[in-house]
């Protein structure tokens, strides 16, 4: 199993808990989901998430997404996995609480 990671506050799943797809702001803003590999996880919370409660992070498996995945470099000229297009709940096998 491939496993990615995206962080996101707790309410913003629940108010899409009844559809079978995910979409981020980012993805309007940006054209895109931000994405994490797991060794770039903690950095992403320090960054962009200090104080931010009710925060779950998906367990995603990056071989079931049903669109495109492209890792792009960003922060720190590292490449980061972006997925261009909603994301696929059937994808996320695990939901942990931050």
């Amino acid at each position: 199993m491939n496993l990615i990671y995206h962080i996101v506050p707790a309410d913003s799943w629940a108010k899409q808990a009844n559809l079978s797809i995910y979409e981020a702001p980012s993805l309007q803003t940006e054209g895109f989901i931000h994405l994490s590999q797991k060794e770039q996880v903690t950095g992403t919370l320090s960054r962009y998430y200090q104080n931010v409660p009710d925060l779950l992070l998906l367990h995603i498996d990056a071989d079931k997404l049903t669109h495109k995945l492209k890792y792009e470099i960003a922060t720190n000229n590292e490449l980061f996995p972006h997925l261009y297009g909603p994301l696929n709940k059937d994808a996320v096998v695990h939901v942990e609480v931050l």
